[in-house]
């Protein structure tokens, strides 16, 4: 049981760096991490001599993200937009606002600022932004402003929480919240820039290595017990036919 239990968390732990690795390139990706719980319990085999020993069962409880801010990378895009400090784009979606920190954004055919999937960007009061045929320079300040030589189109709606581990993962690195959100008056937009994932590569791999020997080795345990309980079955049943 206590095999099973290590091998069963290290298996969901090695999902779980599969998938952070995978996104390594992945513009906002923000990595998870894995929570683990010890149960310790009496050995009932135990006969005292060596005094009470406690087995220990491990099991995962939950995965938490980490918004730790990943590197910027220039792209000179106007419609690029990365944010320093604690805070989120707002987006509205067909499930309801979203908050993210991908600001790769774009303009769709009705000239409305747009997610890469489609759906409007918000600014405060809950509106997307229009632009017109006739704005050519969009400038966004550093407090998400948004104007162009016509003049100025609105503010955008960034989002900030008072527990951001509460906010739940969504497709499209997206997060949703129960909690209700306040304006970022501390993050800063950066336009003509994207934040990259937070995955650190190395990092990753080698606790991947780490976790794929720890497994093998669990494995390989579960085996010679099992070999061990076939022999002894095997033995018990030749002595009974002779």
């Amino acid at each position: 049981m206590i095999a099973l239990s290590s091998q069963s968390v290290l298996r969901r732990k090695l999902d779980t760096i599969a998938n952070n690795i995978a996104n390594m390139n992945t513009t906002g990706f923000k990595s998870e991490k894995m929570m683990f719980v010890e149960h310790l319990e009496r050995n009932q085999s135990d006969n005292g001599f060596r005094g009470e020993r406690k087995l220990s069962f491990v099991r995962d409880v939950a995965t938490y993200n980490d918004f730790s801010e990943g590197a910027f990378q220039k792209t000179g895009n106007a419609l690029d937009l990365a944010l320093h400090g604690d805070g989120y784009f707002t987006i509205r979606t067909a499930a309801g606002e979203r908050y993210t920190r991908n600001g790769s954004f774009t303009i769709d055919n009705g000239g409305q600022l747009v997610t890469n999937q489609g759906d409007p960007v918000l600014a405060e009061g809950g509106q997307p932004i229009f632009f017109s045929p006739q704005d050519a320079h969009i400038t966004i300040a550093t407090d998400g402003s948004v104007s162009t030589e016509n003049g100025p189109l609105g503010k955008l709606a960034l989002a900030s929480f008072a527990n951001p581990r509460m906010l739940k993962r969504e497709p499209g690195q997206m997060f949703s919240a129960t909690q209700p959100p306040t304006p970022a008056t501390q993050a800063r937009v950066e336009q003509g820039m994207l934040e990259q994932s937070n995955v650190q590569p190395i990092v990753e791999m080698t606790r991947m290595i780490q976790v794929q020997r720890a497994y093998e080795s669990v494995n390989k345990m579960i085996s010679r017990e099992d070999d061990r309980i076939r022999k002894m079955i095997q033995d018990m049943a030749n002595q009974q036919v002779a």
